[in-house]
This record gives C-alpha cells, sequence and structure tokens, in this order.
C-alpha cells in the first residue's frame, strides 16, 4: 500500500463552446478536472486550495473511507466547506474498491463543473479478471450550460423559484462534438491501434439525466460497474445513470476508419427532455478521409424497455478480485422511502413565480444546520443542529405511481437522521412517486455499497415484491437508479460506523438529502 499526494487549485477557467465563452470554477484549469490514478488499498492525499469566491467541499463518490467520515466531503455533513483562501487536505483511505469512481463538488451545483476521474487500478499482486486491455480510456459524460456559473444557476433558481433549465448540451470528457451547429466546436478523439482491445472508464457526471452509450458498429464488454466486477456481457449499448461508473472493454477489429461514439439522455418522465445527441471519435491510427459510418443508432430517449433490459442483465461476479458476496438473506429493518417533488410558497421580493420548488424524502425536506452534523456529533452538541428522527415510512400511503393532481405538495423542512446498529442487515426501498415532477432518480449513499437486490413499475409491495428479489448475484454498487414510476431495493450490513449521507441527485434546487448515522459505540 502507498500513498500519493496530489494538489488541487480550484479556481476560475474560461471556456469557449457553443461559439460562446463562459467563466467556469474547475480544478488546476481543466475541464473536466485532473484525474487520480491509484492502486487498490493505497492512501491519497489530496490538498484543496479554494482560489473561488465560495465556500465548497469534495466529495470521494464511492470511496468507502473505513472510519474516516470527517474525508468524505458532504458540506455540513461532514465538514463545512473550504472557505475562499484556504485550503484543506483530505485523507481518502481505500479499502476493497477497484476500477473506476470519480470525485466532484460537493456544494449546491459546483458538481457540474468541478469533477474528475478517481482510477483505481489492481495492487501491485493483482491482475485483471479478464484478458489484460492493451490501454484504457476515460470517458467522462457531462453537462454543458452556456452560463457556467453553477452556483449562480442554482442562485437564481432560488431567488426566482424557476427551477433550473436544462442544459444546452452535453459533452464528452469537456468535447461538445459536431451536432450543435457551432463551427469552433471539437470532438473528443480517441486514437486507437487495429486489433488492441481498450478498457473504457465511463462516467455519468452529467447533472441529472441517465445517458445511452454506444460506438458505431463495435460491441461493448460490461466488465465492472461502481468499482465492482461484474459478469461479463456484450452489449451494443449501455445505460448509466447520474453518478454511476460502469468499465467497457471495446476491441478495435472493424475496418480502419473513423467511428462515431455517442451519448443521448434517457427520460421516463412525462416532461420531454432536451434530446441532444453528443458525439466523440473512435479513430483508427494512420486511418484517412473522414468518418466512414453514419451516426450511430441509439435507443430513444424515452425508451424505458432498452434502458431496463440493459441493468436486468447486470449481475455480481464470483471473481477472486471481488470482496466476497455477503448479502443480508434476512433483515433487521426496511426503511421505505418515497421520493418526491414539492412545492411550497415564493414570498422574496425577487421572486417571478407563486412557488419555488424543491423535494423530499419521505416528505422531509433537508435543511442544512449551522454546524456540520459530523462535528456536532462527536462535541455532543446536536441539540438544534439535527435530530434523530428520519421517518423510515412515508407519513401517508397513497398510489404514489397514480394520478395525483390535486394532492398537498408541501413537505416538512428539517435536518434528521436515521440511527442504526453496527451490524445491522438494512434493506432500502425507494419509491419514485408522480409527485411534482416524475421521472427516474439516482440514489447514492456514502461510506457503503450496496447490493441491488430488486426492482419493478408500480408500488412496492412488501408482501410479493421481495419473492422476485436476487439475492443471489445482485450487483454492488453505490448508486442505484430507481426507474419512474416504480421502485428499487438495495441491502447492506452498516459495518462502516461513521455520519453517513444519502442523496438524490436530482434537478431540484434543495431537499432531496437524509444522514444516516452508525453507532459509533456499538462498532
Amino acid at each position: 500500500m502507498d500513498s500519493s499526494l496530489f494538489v488541487a487549485q480550484v479556481r476560475e477557467s474560461n471556456f469557449t463552446k457553443l461559439c460562446n465563452t463562459t467563466t467556469m470554477l474547475v480544478v488546476n484549469d481543466s475541464y473536466p478536472g485532473p484525474e487520480i490514478r491509484v492502486h487498490r488499498g493505497d492512501t491519497v492525499y489530496v490538498n484543496v486550495h479554494n482560489q473561488g469566491n465560495h465556500g465548497l467541499t469534495i466529495h470521494w463518490h464511492g470511496v468507502k473511507q473505513p472510519r474516516n467520515p470527517w474525508s468524505d466531503g458532504p458540506e455540513f455533513v461532514t465538514q463545512c466547506p473550504i472557505q475562499p483562501g484556504t485550503n484543506f487536505t483530505y485523507q481518502v483511505i481505500l479499502s476493497d474498491e477497484i476500477g473506476t469512481l470519480w470525485w466532484h463538488a460537493h456544494s449546491d451545483w459546483t458538481r457540474g463543473s468541478v469533477q474528475g476521474a478517481f482510477v483505481i487500478l489492481p495492487a501491485e499482486n493483482e491482475t485483471y479478471p479478464f484478458p489484460t486491455p492493451d490501454a484504457d480510456q476515460t470517458i467522462m459524460l457531462q453537462s454543458w450550460y452556456i452560463n457556467g456559473d453553477y452556483k449562480q444557476i442554482i442562485d437564481q433558481s432560488l431567488s426566482t423559484g424557476i427551477p433550473p433549465g436544462q442544459p444546452n448540451a452535453y459533452a464528452i470528457n469537456g468535447h461538445v462534438g459536431d451536432t450543435y451547429g457551432c463551427p469552433n466546436d471539437t470532438s473528443f478523439r480517441m486514437q486507437v491501434d487495429y486489433e488492441k482491445t481498450y478498457l473504457l472508464r465511463i462516467i455519468n457526471a452529467a447533472m441529472n439525466e441517465p445517458k445511452f452509450f454506444a460506438i458505431t458498429n463495435h460491441s461493448l464488454t460490461v466488465v465492472a460497474q461502481d468499482a465492482s466486477y461484474v459478469e461479463r456481457f456484450t452489449t451494443d449499448y449501455i445505460m448509466i445513470t447520474p453518478g454511476q461508473t460502469m468499465d467497457v472493454l471495446v476491441s478495435a477489429t472493424q475496418n480502419m476508419g473513423k467511428y462515431y461514439m455517442a451519448t443521448r439522455p434517457f427520460s421516463d418522465a412525462a416532461a420531454v427532455p432536451v434530446d441532444f445527441i453528443t458525439t466523440g471519435v473512435f479513430e483508427y491510427t494512420n486511418s484517412e478521409g473522414g468518418l466512414n459510418a453514419s451516426m450511430i443508432t441509439l435507443p430513444r430517449r424515452n425508451d424505458s424497455n432498452a434502458a431496463n433490459t440493459f441493468i436486468s442483465r447486470i449481475k455480481n461476479s464470483n471473481v477472486t478480485q471481488n470482496p466476497p458476496l455477503n448479502v443480508p438473506k434476512d433483515i433487521d429493518r426496511r426503511v421505505y422511502i418515497a421520493i418526491a417533488t414539492n412545492s411550497a410558497p415564493c414570498n422574496s421580493s425577487t421572486c417571478i413565480v407563486p412557488n419555488r420548488i424543491f423535494a423530499s424524502l419521505n416528505n422531509v425536506s433537508f435543511a442544512f444546520p449551522r454546524v456540520d452534523i459530523l462535528q456536532a456529533y462527536y462535541d455532543r452538541t446536536t441539540n438544534g443542529v439535527f435530530t434523530p428522527d428520519f421517518p423510515q415510512n412515508p407519513p401517508v400511503f397513497y398510489d404514489f405511481t397514480g394520478n395525483l393532481t390535486g394532492f398537498n405538495t408541501q413537505a416538512n423542512i428539517g435536518t434528521r437522521a436515521i440511527v442504526v446498529e453496527y451490524g445491522e442487515a438494512i434493506e432500502m426501498v425507494f419509491q419514485a412517486t408522480n409527485l411534482g415532477a416524475g421521472g427516474s432518480h439516482p440514489i447514492h449513499l456514502h461510506g457503503y455499497s450496496f447490493y441491488w437486490v430488486g426492482s419493478g413499475v408500480g408500488n412496492f409491495n412488501n408482501v410479493t415484491d421481495p419473492r422476485s428479489y436476487n439475492l443471489v448475484d445482485p450487483p454492488l454498487i453505490n448508486t442505484v437508479h430507481v426507474p419512474g414510476g416504480g421502485w428499487a431495493a438495495v441491502r447492506f450490513f452498516a459495518t462502516n460506523p461513521e455520519r453517513n449521507h444519502r442523496r438524490n441527485k436530482h434537478p431540484s434546487t434543495a431537499g432531496r438529502h437524509a444522514a444516516l448515522s452508525g453507532n459509533l459505540e456499538a462498532g
């Protein structure tokens, strides 16, 4: 096990895309930010210098940080923001993670520009559970706003009551490609050699949208998800939800030439999303001429069957490079969480509309405390900071996925946590609702990977639905896709004592956060 030091200078830089120049807060003047590349089991120190104009934190998405919550990163949960003109050094402790993760700001929407890959190679005495690829390439799928000040985007939304708009484009490794009409835009180009095999490390770093991704005339072999190996399978496309990572193999065995790689958003919401197709180029060395293939055919933007068919093929692999399968067969508690979009009166003088949109879990919308939750917990000064009474069921059971026109969309505001005992077997069921804006939701749990044991359409039935759970080889992931109009269930053992954070990465301006508190005294 080794340790490495990385220095991250957070500051504003100018970028030009869509024939427009914008200023963005980035790390080391690059978008995406620099890649951190280490080995399994290493410890990484990252010294973050905040040269921006507002406080922020950095989260190491998918790193479990065993007994080290102080460096996890969500602001006002495990630390207060790093203030402008100051610096903070994170200690990132790797354990059994292997493959691709990522890092990003965890302050409002700033993660849209402050982001980068976190690549974990096999330890020096380890090998891949598949033929060693000739090379690897990180592919970050991103959102692009002409106004690159992500904090201003969200601040303006909170001020006016108008939800943030959809992105003006999407990007692959910071390039928007050739489909948006600006002659100065560039495409990401991946140079490949004939008959060589490449490991693509694909990260959905977009703000809100699940994405389809494919390469013209080339099959993709999925080998890992969220830094855990899966049973290999071959597909023409992938569907990856925001926050997830996916490792796929692609072999350069087609006719020499230049081929499109492409991505488009997927949505199962009633509202029609922007349907931008963003392109890159998969280019064989010494190939001449232009692109020798037409635009790739991706699944339709609302093709739920394509999305669900793909994710249903993902299974845990029993290779020795994975941690031993440890799925809770019996559970100590089930936490049933309804996800909703809410509204409340917008009473500020700057409001343009009468109601402001926000979001909730079990009708509780998260309020940032005055000090970070972890510090208050350790100092035993939790009074007025948070309460350990986050509801473990919705306050009212109703037809979550039915026609909810006319329902009360108000929610409670608070900072509330779930307290669990060390070693408890936990099941969480996340229920999408049609209250407010429907559609799918990505759910991420800090400090843990969990087993995705099941999902379905409609309302979760606690008697019949668990009969269809996969308790044999469920994938071990850190971010789960909750389908629109449906539910997803995950299981894990609470064996990482800390103040964890559960987050819904959805386009709400506030609210979908909750803290999960491990009982430190029991561990």
